[in-house]
């Protein structure tokens, strides 16, 4: 039994239809992405301001990269095409943060809009999108700048966002 504290990921292998492990995680886990070749998992973790480093192989926890800021709440992630960084929304906390997955540690941040909750990346890796929910828009990131360019309305309370190649 868990509390409403704790937080859980599952491994499954969907072929067999059977759960291989459960994994303790942060509160509220509510993401998961994986570098490009399949061998770590990244678990945001709205709750616990944390995003949770998995060995997708093993399925045993790596580590936690503790995430800081004013309201900060892990929300959407993407990595990046090379497996070099993972872009994390923080929902309240306005910010989309960098992590350099070879150290697992932050290294920039860039205010993007009110609650950034969904975030997508083009197939090169050089532009990033975040649906920010109260901010009502979609920001447009140049990633190699690190720069906001535009940010496009599209209606009340978007969630999510998807590049479609």
């Amino acid at each position: 039994m868990t509390s409403e504290e704790d937080g859980e990921v599952f491994a499954i292998d969907g072929a067999k239809a059977v759960v291989l492990r459960k994994i303790g995680v942060d509160p509220r886990p509510r993401s998961t992405v994986f570098l490009p070749d399949g061998s770590r998992a990244y678990v945001t973790c709205e709750n616990g301001g944390s995003v949770v480093v998995v060995d997708a192989r093993k399925h045993e926890r790596l580590g936690t990269i503790k995430l800081t800021g004013e309201s900060v709440r892990p929300m959407g992630a993407v990595v990046s095409p090379d497996g070099r960084h993972l872009y994390v929304t923080t929902g309240r906390g306005r910010n989309v943060v960098i992590i350099d997955t070879a150290t697992s540690k932050p290294i920039a941040s860039i205010e993007v809009g009110a609650r950034p909750w969904g975030i997508a990346l083009t197939p090169d890796g050089q532009t990033l999108f975040t649906a920010n929910g109260p901010s009502n828009d979609v920001a447009i990131v140049d990633v190699v700048n690190r720069v906001v360019v535009a940010h496009i309305g599209v209606g009340e309370s978007p969630w999510g966002v998807v590049v479609v190649p």
